[in-house]
């Protein structure tokens, strides 16, 4: 449960909206940041929030190799016009993996006077979502292959993951039982949902095996 600051005045919000689609060969990665101000805030008397930034980022990046190799940068919404001009630069992502060093790399890329700053946090924020993208789209691709990403056929898969986080550590438990082929534990957002539909969570252990 988050915790409520209602009965203060609001400052700034800022969104960013990253989505993923499997398309042939290539995931295809759209996010977009906006950033809004209260209403009456900049205006006085303005009922309606007053939007001054909203920036467009579309990735193509190929499947294997999670490589970039289309990058097209949009702005809908800035505060000077001469803010589009920096669009091009974002071209540098094309031959860029979006793995490991993404980040440091955007980075030197596009920090500071280099790039947008609002584009560039986008961006950052745009790289996990690769990531997050290959179970998904292996899910999608075992209905022709049969190979379930969540089973010990899927260790692959799973591998991935190493060293993005703590669980995943390559010298942690969790990876240590990837590797000897045990099956991967049931998410706990799995087991929730199926608590939540009043189904038992070994539906979906068992469909994994058959899988």
């Amino acid at each position: 449960m988050s915790a409520s600051f209602d009965h203060l005045p609001k400052l700034h919000s800022r969104r960013y909206d990253t989505t993923s689609y499997l398309d042939g060969d290539q995931i295809k990665v759209v996010g977009v940041v906006h950033d809004v101000k209260p209403a009456g805030l900049y205006i006085v008397d303005d009922p309606e929030p007053l939007g001054i930034h909203q920036m467009q980022v579309v990735l193509s990046v190929e499947t294997t190799s999670l490589t970039i190799i289309d990058a097209d940068v949009s702005f809908s919404i800035n505060p000077h016009e001469q803010c589009p001009s920096i669009t091009e630069q974002y071209r540098k992502l094309i031959g860029l993996s979006v793995s490991r060093g993404f980040s440091s790399k955007v980075r030197e890329l596009f920090g500071g006077p280099r790039g947008c700053s609002h584009t560039t946090a986008l961006l950052l924020a745009m790289g996990p979502v690769v990531t997050q993208s290959l179970w998904s789209m292996s899910v999608v691709r075992s209905r022709d292959t049969g190979v379930n990403p969540f089973s010990s056929d899927g260790a692959d898969i799973a591998m991935a993951n190493l060293n993005t986080c703590h669980i995943w550590a390559e010298d942690g438990d969790h990876v240590a039982q990837v590797r000897a082929g045990t099956s991967i534990d049931v998410p706990v957002w799995i087991t929730n949902r199926y608590k939540e539909l009043g189904r038992s969570v070994d539906e979906w252990t068992a469909h994994r095996r058959t899988n």
